[in-house]
């Protein structure tokens, strides 16, 4: 039988965390007002077989603030760069130059920052869900290590308290970092 070990909760914080970097990644690519080479982070292109990150294919580049260039680095990946950007739910609708693609990027509609918004509060609801996992997972460790005998029931409850307080953190950070994108978005 495998011996439990004292449950170490500074790997769960560090999971917490590694959640609402995630949510802050994914805000990167949901677009507002102006151009950002983060937009196009979260699209795959079919590429050599397989599904392929846009930046492994091509560079890109914001040479004004509502423009974004593509500049595909193999000239017969231009078409699926070109579908893969129209097909995703960013509403953009690329130039094609050559090699190169220009993506002018036109002023949000109301209903598409609503539309936004919406999407950007999905993101955070599934990281607050991610961060509740890792409460379970952590509690389940203290239980189980309690139940072997490694720790007492005081400092079970200490921990899982501990364990709550964190929870509460990863939380108000995934509410103060929506709240902040929903405000960028709405921002006329």
């Amino acid at each position: 039988m495998a011996t439990t070990e004292k449950p170490v909760l500074s790997k769960y914080r560090d999971r917490m965390d590694k959640a609402v970097a995630a949510l802050k990644e994914e805000f990167g690519s949901l677009r507002t007002g102006r151009a950002s080479a983060s937009l196009l982070d979260q699209i795959h292109v079919e590429a050599y077989g397989s599904n392929t990150p846009l930046n492994q294919v091509a560079a890109i580049s914001v040479p004004e603030p509502r423009m974004i260039s593509v500049n595909v680095w193999d000239r017969g990946m231009v078409v699926s760069v070109e579908k893969a950007i129209r097909q995703s739910d960013l509403g953009l609708n690329p130039v094609v130059d050559g090699q190169t693609l220009r993506i002018p990027i036109p002023p949000l509609t109301e209903d598409r920052r609503k539309d936004l918004a919406k999407i950007a509060g999905r993101y955070a609801e599934q990281q607050r869900i991610a961060v509740r996992n890792i409460r379970r997972d952590a509690n389940d460790d203290l239980k189980k290590a309690e139940k072997d005998h490694v720790i007492s029931q005081d400092e079970q409850k200490k921990m899982e308290a501990d364990v709550q307080k964190m929870t509460d953190e990863a939380i108000k950070r995934i509410d103060e970092a929506l709240k902040t994108k929903e405000q960028e978005i709405m921002q006329v």
